[in-house]
């Protein structure tokens, strides 16, 4: 029984032909990271990594994590550019540590897409209900929150409604969903400049100090959380199929977006903390929170309306990406085939963005996710691990390949990458570490049953 038998590197290159329609360029991926990248993070979980963890040193906990993320940027395009396939860290890892890990890492990344979108879906509510209440209406109780019998709620429906709309937009076709996204990236960039530049004039620089009231540990802790809001530029990698220039275009998307977002996320990280005591930040809009805290309702009320749009794209890539990823096991023969079917006009895996729209609507619509989410950041940083080591191996068993893009100073930045992502692991809560083996540990379980006697590479 070999669990460890490598897909050849010709069959991942031949996978790509006459399937997914190649529509999209540097520009158009450059969004979709942002897209992906700003939202949640910004607007939601700045305000309490800043208060429980890091206070004003959450500028330094921004630099920690997006100093990670560039080191495993640098691994990603590297890969995305040698190996244009749908799958992400999935498919890399395929060809360089063989089938059993990369099925154990594409899970992992069913984890990481699922869970983020189901507690993005739930912060999106949150805004969108907020923003209804300022006009006067009110949603019923009963449908305005996951299942809970003490505070009488039953389902979470504008989150499922939202879901399901962005699951639509994604079966009409990968252009149409990268232009929708590119409106609501300029939306919320527009928003978070109007933050900048409004905030920074009711900084008072007394707020700074103490700039690290939980030290080193709460910088180190306050990263490992805010990590959260860097994923999605891997998901860039999952749209390698449908890129016209791939070895150009997918470096140039996920280094140029990591960039953007890291500058925005450490400017807005220290006017936020600037403007409001850390201890007063614990809240879930903090940006909007800020504004208000200096009587700048207007603009605090536009916030919120930025909040929605990057929310909005979040989710757009977040699906974007697992329905890509499912499309790529499913090809492979690890999970039904019929998840790997495209649609003949839309060029697009429509029955895979319809199970994962309704398996991650009913799930943010009943299941309460708070404690869930950090499971999305050790998933990420799991996979952003391995896709480092991959770089290592790839560049021993394969070194005439021809690459796009080459990570400088191989093997030291890819061991870097992986010891950083590592470190942030470590330090990361118990209940996130017993909550991810046990989901490997399922991955493994439906691998023995099904996976391996139906991979592909069996029938060769």
């Amino acid at each position: 029984m070999d669990l460890f038998r490598k897909k050849p590197l010709v069959a991942p290159l031949s996978d790509n032909a006459g399937n997914l329609s190649k529509t999209l360029g540097a520009f158009d991926l450059t969004t979709l990271g942002v897209g992906a990248i700003i939202g949640t993070g910004i607007f939601v979980m700045t305000g309490v990594a800043a208060a429980q963890h890091a206070g004003p040193g959450l500028v330094l906990s921004f630099v920690l994590a997006g100093f990670a993320c560039v080191l495993s940027a640098l691994c990603y395009s590297e890969f995305a550019s040698t190996l244009p396939v749908s799958g992400s860290a999935y498919a890399y890892s395929y060809v360089s540590f063989g089938e059993l890990l990369a099925w154990i890492l594409g899970w992992d990344l069913v984890l990481e897409y699922g869970v983020a979108a189901a507690a993005v879906s739930s912060g999106w509510s949150g805004y969108f209900q907020g923003l209804l209440d300022g006009f006067g209406v009110h949603l019923p109780t009963a449908l305005s929150g996951a299942y809970n019998a003490d505070k009488g709620t039953f389902i979470n429906l504008p989150a499922v409604i939202i879901i399901l709309l962005i699951s639509y937009l994604l079966t009409r076709g990968v252009k149409e969903t990268a232009r929708f996204n590119a409106i609501m990236v300029v939306i919320k960039l527009s928003v978070v400049l109007l933050f900048i530049f409004t905030g920074v004039f009711y900084v008072k620089p007394e707020n700074w100090t103490p700039f690290l009231p939980f030290g080193f540990q709460g910088v180190v802790n306050g990263a490992a959380t805010v990590f959260f809001a860097y994923i999605g530029f891997d998901a860039l990698s999952t749209a390698a199929e449908e890129v016209k220039r791939p070895q150009r275009d997918l470096p140039i998307g996920i280094i140029s977006s990591l960039a953007i977002c890291t500058v925005l996320y450490i400017t807005v990280s220290l006017v936020l903390t600037g403007i409001v005591p850390y201890q007063s930040l614990n809240v879930s809009d903090p940006v909007s929170f800020a504004l208000r805290f200096v009587n700048q309702n207007t603009i605090a009320g536009l916030i919120s309306i930025g909040a929605i749009a990057g929310m909005t794209t979040v989710l757009l890539v977040l699906l974007f990406g697992q329905t890509r990823l499912l499309f790529a096991i499913s090809r492979d023969g690890l999970l039904p085939e019929i998840l790997s079917k495209v649609n003949a006009k839309t060029h697009t895996p429509v029955r895979s963005t319809w199970v994962v729209g309704g398996i991650i609507a009913v799930l943010t619509g009943f299941v309460p996710l708070d404690r869930l989410a950090n499971l999305t950041s050790i998933g990420t940083l799991f996979a952003f691990l391995v896709v480092s080591l991959g770089v290592i191996v790839l560049r021993r068993t394969h070194p005439d390949l021809k690459r796009g893009f080459r990570v400088p100073w191989v093997p030291f930045i890819p061991l870097l990458s992986a010891a950083a992502c590592g470190y942030l692991m470590y330090n990361l809560g118990r209940e996130t570490w017993i909550g991810f083996i046990l989901w490997l540990i399922i991955g493994l379980l439906i691998y023995w049953l099904y996976g391996y006697k139906h991979s592909k590479l069996n029938r060769k």
